[in-house]
């Protein structure tokens, strides 16, 4: 599929989503992420937070509105488009995500593997490179059970990051991380938006906006009857 768009890459206009496939408020729910933005969304309920990634990715059915990614309404796309647009997000997510039968490095490519044209031999180039910007001594090639927590989270920022994503979608990605890896990721998605990429960031209160005060756009508050602005500074 040919990717063109103008306008807002991630664009959620009045959608209520089903409660019944995510417990989330059968609520509007209005929000406009621009190339190169940076949305902070206080939410305390990891699970409504994982939730409300899927939404904007399209994997969970609407009542009523719509989302739209990069200018294409999930609603209205085949099974090959909606393939095409999901390799283009990035997201790390607080959901169980790393199979056991499988080892770290494959897992890491698998998504782009399927959703993109993109060689496996560059994938390995390219994961190795962000492996070691993220503090792994290489790309991993152990089971996930065979890794540290710290580890782990390193290797999803990898994954996250890999075949430069346009759209960033992070449920509290910096809990518990070391001040280097926090420094090494805020680098990682400051450089993505440079070339283009917007970044939804999910998490309670302060928990992002203390690390990069200076590089969110907008904020929002997740409550049960939408999305309020919060007043920056």
């Amino acid at each position: 599929m040919k990717i063109s768009f103008t306008g807002p890459l991630l664009e959620l206009k009045n959608a209520v989503p089903s409660f019944e496939e995510s417990g989330l408020p059968p609520v509007p729910f209005n929000m406009r992420l621009m190339p190169g933005d940076c949305v902070f969304i206080d939410i305390h309920d990891i699970s409504r937070a994982t939730m409300l990634a899927d939404v904007c990715s399209g994997l969970v059915p609407l009542e009523s509105g719509s989302v739209q990614f990069m200018g294409f309404d999930w609603c209205r796309l085949n099974e090959k488009e909606v393939n095409s647009l999901r390799g283009r997000i990035g997201r790390i997510t607080k959901r169980r995500s790393w199979p056991d039968f499988m080892p770290v490095h494959m897992a890491i490519m698998l998504q782009q593997l399927y959703h993109t044209t993109i060689s496996q031999e560059t994938l390995l180039f390219d994961a190795a490179v962000l492996s070691e910007e993220f503090g792994l001594p290489g790309l991993p090639m152990l089971n996930p059970n065979s890794m540290s927590a710290m580890d782990l989270h390193r290797a999803n920022c990898v994954r996250a990051l890999l075949g430069r994503p346009q759209l960033l979608l992070l449920e509290d990605p910096m809990r518990d991380a070391s001040r280097e890896l926090i420094d090494a990721f805020l680098r990682a998605i400051t450089r993505a938006r440079d070339y283009g990429a917007g970044v939804v960031w999910l998490a309670s209160g302060n928990a992002m906006r203390k690390y990069y005060q200076q590089g969110v756009t907008s904020a929002l508050r997740f409550t049960d009857n939408g999305f309020v602005t919060v007043r920056m500074g």
